[in-house]
């Protein structure tokens, strides 16, 4: 009896999050006017999404490409990084990395001019490898952090006992303490990975080819139909595509999501 106000808390907080999916979901497939389900229950808005230009598979690649080397990029340098700071003494440790945590508080829509300029200068403006770079600057900081803190967590008997037994640095970190952090790895690939697939400023400012623009964007854009009449029912079906990824991989890797966050907890 003690637990019901929890239960009940709980339930009633994943219902109203879960609402607007369940919205969206059936919207996606109901009869409305202007759309290309205007009759009956079915999947026209579906096929809206999947014939828009370039067709919602490029799109759906494009965003899968950007996500998968945004989660590449930061797994190795936040995974480096955190090793470092929490490994080794250097002078001036914790004041670079209290300047690190110091980017979470610049607004990054303030950095995103100054950074099509340089993307620009580098010849990596208006591509998939530059945008993945940009994004994985913007998660870097609190995967940093969040490494830290999990190779802090671990008992420092065990890089100790591997050192004593003649391994290095780097395969003390890939033998010993990697699979020791992998809860924490996996939380980190995961926010980047919803960070960049879900991003879409970045994307707005930094692609213009209409071929290149990932699935959030190409959404954005086919809302408008002739004389600015909204398809929403292609905008909902738009957005249970986008949702659908994140919902099973979140689901799959909750588990060690938790566990991620429960070490650095443990250790403060």
């Amino acid at each position: 009896m003690a637990r019901t106000p929890k239960f009940v808390l709980t339930g009633g907080l994943a219902l109203l999050f879960l609402f607007p999916l369940a919205w969206a979901s059936v919207a996606s497939v109901s009869p409305q006017a202007g759309t290309n389900q205007v009759h009956g229950w079915g999947f026209g808005n579906y096929t809206t999404l999947a014939h828009y230009q370039a067709g919602v598979g490029q799109y759906l690649l494009n965003s899968a490409a950007v996500s998968l080397m945004t989660v590449l990029f930061t797994l190795v340098v936040s995974l480096l990084g955190g090793y470092a700071f929490a490994t080794f003494a250097f002078p001036g440790k914790n004041i670079l990395f209290l300047v690190t945590l110091a980017i979470l508080m610049v607004p990054y829509a303030t950095l995103l001019i100054p950074l099509y300029v340089l993307l620009n200068q580098l010849g990596l403006q208006n591509s998939l490898v530059g945008l993945s770079l940009v994004l994985t600057m913007f998660q870097l900081p609190f995967a940093t952090f969040l490494m830290r803190i999990s190779f802090e967590a671990v008992p420092p008997d065990l890089a100790e006992s591997a050192q004593v037994d003649g391994c290095g640095s780097f395969r003390t970190l890939r033998h010993i303490l990697v699979p020791a952090v992998k809860p924490g790895l996996i939380t980190v690939g995961l926010f980047a990975f919803l960070a960049a697939w879900n991003d879409f400023i970045t994307p707005l400012v930094l692609i213009s080819d209409s071929t290149k623009l990932p699935l959030p964007l190409a959404v954005a854009n086919m809302r408008q139909q002739v004389m600015g009449i909204v398809d929403y029912g292609a905008t909902e079906a738009g957005v249970v595509v986008l949702a659908l990824p994140c919902i099973v991989l979140f689901l799959a890797l909750q588990r060690h999501y938790v566990r991620g966050f429960m070490s650095g907890a443990l250790k403060g």
